[in-house]
């Protein structure tokens, strides 16, 4: 027998529940994770008892989704979403159920969930209510739907997204009936709200298996939601730098850099301008010139069509526009560089820059890593001698030229990048006296 393990807060409400008549079991992906041996985020529980009787039991509670059944039991600062067995009524939209109905029956109330090891629930009396299967498909590493893959998947099309993202998460395989079933209903994600699909999408991304990508394409999924991926997975590079088409290559640059959300959705999009950039030479070399520049404007347009945030978008764009600048490897080429593509990024540009030459020819990587390790050696030396790679690090500021007799207006800007020009070039120069007269000879000279 399964036994897990279950917080002292989690039990006394099934306990209190039981104690009142009523079945409770923890249920979904808690049971999940603790049956694989992982810590669960949160711990989910489903009860026979009505929202009303729930509410009754518990001191302080919040009606988080009570019209579905869901109420917040608040033990301390804690909270325990406590769900009365339903049954969903038809879905319209493919998304949500015009409405649900109450039941007494656990198993019914299992039998509308998505994936059999999500349709698990378990407490200390009962132990673990598996009527699906879900703990021989964790043994066997495998995401199948429970009951009718295309019921499952026409109810709800985000589960399509879902299934590959737990794949991905797990490092689990898709049930072929499920996998089939995902190929023929994709085109219902159309339906599906752009935040719902990002949030898929980001945890699919920073999962340990962001390559499992490809099983979105495999199944249709990246047609509808992503047909930018597409295009580079069908876009071949001929070329002595590359073994891989731009898709296959951006699915292994992204295995090569951390689970940091802003520089996974960087990789994903760093080369999505070199379909359209593609050209080939007389001698059959294919080349893709501008290409950061045109997966720059794309990568904005998806982010924008997405839904994200603008700080996430800015710093994504501003890494995917400069992914493949090479600064001269001298100190004052990597200052220029680092003013360039910004002092907050440039430690996420080196990351980048080093995952996409990681999936890149290996026997073309050595001298570029090598050129890549020598930047990061300059920058990490140009911080601990505290340099000035930005204007707000400049000695002196618009005031200080006004005082020395600068007029105000447009000139004066140009004036502050002239003098921040100066000490990119020699870190010495940034002292106030220094760059005052620098600016006056420099108004002298016109």
């Amino acid at each position: 027998m399964i036994q897990i393990q279950i917080p002292e807060k989690v039990n006394k409400i099934i306990r209190t529940l039981a104690a009142a008549g009523q079945e409770a079991y923890a249920v979904g992906g808690c049971v999940r994770d603790a049956v694989l041996g992982r810590e669960p985020a949160d711990w989910d529980i489903t009860t026979s008892a009505s929202p009303k009787e729930v509410k009754a039991l518990f001191p302080k509670t919040i009606d988080t989704g009570i019209q579905h059944g869901t109420v917040t039991v608040m033990l301390g600062r804690e909270g325990f979403e406590v769900t009365t067995y339903r049954v969903d009524g038809v879905y319209e939209d493919c998304r949500h159920p015009k409405d649900v109905q109450f039941t007494k029956s656990l198993l019914e109330d299992l039998k509308r969930r998505d994936f059999t090891i999500n349709a698990m629930a378990y407490n200390e009396t009962e132990g673990l209510v598996d009527a699906f299967g879900g703990t021989e498909d964790l043994k066997q590493g495998m995401i199948r739907c429970v009951g009718d893959a295309k019921e499952r998947f026409t109810e709800d099309a985000l589960r399509m997204m879902r299934a590959v993202r737990f794949s991905a998460q797990l490092g689990f395989f898709l049930e072929e009936q499920t996998r089939s079933a995902i190929r023929e209903l994709c085109g219902n994600l159309q339906k599906v709200s752009a935040e719902r699909v990002q949030a898929e999408l980001v945890k699919l991304l920073i999962s340990p298996h962001p390559e499992m990508l490809k099983t979105a394409w495999e199944t249709g999924i990246t047609k509808v939601v992503l047909p930018e991926f597409d295009l580079c997975m069908e876009c071949g590079q001929n070329n002595p730098h590359h073994i891989y088409s731009v898709g296959e290559h951006t699915l292994h640059a992204l295995g090569q850099i951390r689970a940091d959300r802003v520089l996974r959705l960087a990789v994903l999009f760093h080369d999505f301008g070199k379909p359209s950039a593609k050209t080939t030479d007389a001698d059959g070399i294919d080349h893709f010139k501008m290409h950061p520049e045109i997966s720059g404007r794309i990568a904005e347009s998806i982010l924008k069509r997405l839904k994200f945030d603008n700080e996430t978008s800015r710093q994504v764009v501003r890494l995917v526009r400069c992914h493949d600048q090479h600064p001269a490897l001298t100190p004052t080429g990597v200052r220029r560089a680092a003013n360039r593509i910004g002092e907050d990024l440039f430690p996420a540009y080196l990351d980048v820059q080093r995952a996409d030459i990681l999936a890149q020819n290996p026997e073309l990587q050595g001298p570029k890593l090598q050129a890549l390790r020598e930047v990061q050696r300059l920058y990490e030396q140009i911080i601990r001698e505290h340099d000035c790679i930005t204007l707000k690090q400049l000695a002196v500021g618009g005031r200080d030229l006004m005082e020395a007799g600068i007029a105000a207006g447009p000139g004066l800007g140009e004036m502050l990048r002239y003098l921040l020009e100066l000490v990119l070039e020699d870190p010495a120069r940034n002292e106030k006296e220094v760059l005052i007269q620098a600016a006056l000879q420099k108004m002298q000279d016109g």
